[in-house]
């Protein structure tokens, strides 16, 4: 089985490109409601969560991890690795790489949590894969929440979004690197501001490819998802229908 978890609701944008690209594979997939968001907490505390969910995962069966998550991969992966020297673990970091490869104005923007803006994964993604790129960082407090509530056509939220984009736009950025899982559900929101000025890089896609060349075996099971949440897990499975995963639900053991 191939364990993936996040903070909440935002690694189901990643899971659903898992299942996609393995749709054989059975899957658990951990929210850790009970302490959601991460993006506000210290590095300290989101290595304690992740190292705790992993060994949570690993006793369930899972020989494959995947931190479905920008923030606990920038605090925690080398943490979770360590921890569990045997089992292959996938990490989701912000697209840096495509974004720079693929600008054509030489400046990018990267859309984050607060504790990834200050990482120093994040520092080094830019340092080794950047170059001569600009590169503007934008912390978005507050955005997961948003989708953790459901409130994806709140004009708040709406209101914060065009505030924090239309700046960078008229930077001259053509690429805008979704650095959280959860704004993967923001995307069509983003869209409507950002038309045809630039254009958002997600790398759920490419998660998931990885994911695929290591799980050998694990690629042919029998297509069931197990959901576990730390706390409401009501709420994950009547999340599904809410974010456009319903197809989801016809998995669920």
């Amino acid at each position: 089985m191939i364990g993936v978890f996040d903070s909440g609701l935002g690694g189901l944008s990643v899971l659903a490109a898992l299942i996609d690209t393995l749709p054989r594979a059975d899957f658990s997939y951990y929210a850790d409601t009970a302490h959601v968001p991460y993006g506000n907490k210290s590095e300290e505390q989101i290595q304690r969560r992740v190292l705790a969910i992993g060994e949570h995962l690993a006793e369930r069966g899972c020989s494959l991890l995947v931190v479905a998550c920008n923030t606990a991969t920038a605090a925690a992966v080398q943490a979770l690795r360590a921890a569990h020297p045997g089992v292959p673990v996938v990490g989701v970091e912000p697209g840096i790489k495509p974004a720079a490869q693929e600008t054509q104005s030489g400046r990018i923007a990267v859309l984050a949590t607060e504790a990834t803006a200050k990482s120093q994964r994040l520092k080094h993604l830019i340092r080794d894969h950047a170059g001569r790129i600009e590169v503007f960082v934008e912390p978005c407090p507050g955005w997961a929440t948003h989708v953790e509530m459901l409130q994806l056509d709140d004009p708040a939220l709406a209101a914060d979004v065009r505030t924090r984009v239309e700046p960078l736009l008229d930077q001259g950025v053509d690429r805008i690197v979704l650095g959280c899982t959860h704004y993967s559900f923001l995307a069509p929101l983003l869209r409507k501001i950002v038309g045809s000025r630039a254009q958002l890089v997600d790398v759920a896609d490419a998660v998931a490819r990885q994911t695929r060349r290591l799980a050998g075996g694990l690629a042919d099971g029998t297509g069931k998802l197990h959901l576990h949440a730390s706390a409401h897990p009501e709420r994950l499975h009547a999340a599904l229908p809410r974010l456009h995963l319903g197809h989801l639900s016809a998995r669920i053991a």
